[in-house]
């Protein structure tokens, strides 16, 4: 079980390292860490469309069998839609799912009846695993149950929540590939009034990284905009918890400035973030107070508690990646939508294009609206975490912060919650982190323009691999 661990949400590593016994040992310990008196005695399992997605769900409903719980099938779906059939039924959840990375890669995120597990539900796994054999053949076990209307009812959330006409105009082009929402996506903005056109399904998985975007990526999609038939282009990730949109040019959205539109069209006045989202959401956004914290949802979430256990109305999270996290119910022209305090990708999705109708604006003018400033990232593959680990470490040290960044600016405030994030003069920022979900170092910046953006994430990273040999 070498390259599975527990990253910034769910259990990561190799197909080869997960499938068979590693994963119903995973999944036994999970069920294992279920407190003993918890009735709630049944388990949700979803899936991606990875090629090993389903071998490994069917591993998950043995363990499952064998634990006691009853094993309930619901299939392909997004992962916001399993959370929120677990929470209807007060039961745990297992998603396979290994989100935007590679195929030869997998993973597994585990649900409590109550949410997304937390770091301490990450240690309790942990030590049940220690009691858990890895090896051997995994037990035969009764079918899970299907539950075929997971998906309809997730769909339902949003149909109830806004009006029929919120999107009637827009021209969207849905990028299929192999996002696990790929139809529902495509019904969904249909049935909101847009004029949808599907484009780019796939066969074989595509490892969309909403933040991290692959240069393929970049100009398939400048490529489809370039006709001037489509006002937005959207796309998720693999199991639909992060979300893409590119405007009328062909420019992808970042997904901090779609949360910070989401957040404004639901009238939050309480917004919680990563380290890595732009610092445009204290200066632009007309929030009551912004709440920082370290990258993964669990530390979101965990911070979304904390807020509205302090006395906050409308809370909302969301990630650079655009996962969007909603803490609280919230009204709107009579419609509610009810909180689901887990990553989503329909939400913002929605939100962003139904805000730029309301306000008469392409995508592009209401992003300059904000006056959000620009970022980038990009990342090292293939960098172990041990690598970046030492990196980081003496990036910590003034001296070392000072001479390595020298040939871009002079360090100002540091932040060490998550990485290294370095303010520079100019109103510029640097940030250097270990990822959480791969073996890889990732680098953001952020700057007045996009060029200066590009530039110092490419020096970023050319300057740490040079630093890392």
């Amino acid at each position: 079980m070498s390259s599975l661990k527990f990253g910034t949400s769910g259990l990561r590593g190799l197909v080869t390292d997960l499938v068979g016994g590693p994963s119903y040992a995973y999944a036994s310990a999970f069920f294992r860490s279920v407190p003993a008196g918890d009735d709630r005695r049944a388990v949700v399992i979803g899936r991606d469309l990875r090629d090993s997605s389903a071998s490994i769900a069917a591993t998950v409903a043995s363990a499952a069998a064998a634990a006691g719980f009853t094993a309930i099938d619901c299939g392909a779906l997004p992962t916001p839609a399993l959370a929120l059939e677990a929470m209807r039924r007060g039961a745990c959840a297992v998603m396979v799912t290994g989100s935007h990375i590679p195929e030869d890669r997998n993973g597994l995120k585990f649900y409590r009846p109550e949410g997304e597990i937390t770091k301490a539900d990450e240690i309790a796994i942990l030590a049940a695993l220690e009691d858990v054999a890895a090896g051997g053949a995994v037990p035969d076990a009764p079918p899970a149950t299907p539950e075929p209307d997971a998906v309809e009812r997730y769909h339902q959330r949003y149909g109830a929540a806004f009006a029929p006409d919120i999107l009637q105009g827009l021209r969207v082009a849905v990028y299929q590939q192999s996002s696990v929402a790929r139809d529902l996506l495509t019904g969904l903005l249909a049935g909101f009034g847009a004029a949808v056109t599907p484009i780019g399904r796939s066969g074989t998985f595509v490892p969309i990284d909403t933040e991290a975007h692959r240069p393929e990526d970049i100009a398939y999609i400048a490529e489809v905009m370039a006709s001037g038939a489509y006002d937005a282009l959207v796309t998720t990730d693999g199991d639909a918890d992060r979300p893409l949109i590119a405007d009328g040019a062909g420019r992808i959205l970042r997904g901090d400035v779609l949360g910070l539109i989401t957040a404004r069209f639901l009238g939050a006045d309480t917004v919680v973030v990563p380290v890595t989202a732009g610092s445009a959401l204290e200066q632009a956004g007309g929030f009551r107070q912004v709440l920082r914290t370290r990258v993964g949802s669990p530390f979101v979430i965990a911070g979304m508690e904390q807020a509205k256990a302090a006395g906050a109305e409308i809370v909302v999270g969301f990630e650079a990646n655009g996962g969007f996290l909603l803490g609280s119910d919230v009204t709107r022209a009579g419609r509610t939508l009810p909180a689901l305090p887990t990553r989503d990708a329909m939400l913002p999705i929605l939100a962003t294009l139904a805000a730029a109708r309301a306000a008469g604006m392409t995508l592009a003018n209401l992003v300059t609206s904000l006056d959000a400033g620009e970022m980038a990232s990009d990342r090292l593959p293939n960098t172990p975490s041990e690598r970046s680990s030492a990196f980081l470490g003496r990036l910590g040290d003034a001296d070392f912060r000072a001479a390595f960044l020298k040939p871009i600016g002079v360090p100002q405030d540091v932040d060490q919650q998550d990485g290294v994030r370095i303010g520079l003069d100019g109103g510029r920022a640097i940030h250097f982190r270990a990822s959480g979900n791969a073996p890889e170092l990732r680098c953001y910046a952020e700057a007045k323009s996009a060029s200066e953006a590009q530039d110092l994430v490419r020096w970023g990273l050319s300057a740490a691999a040079a630093a890392m040999v």
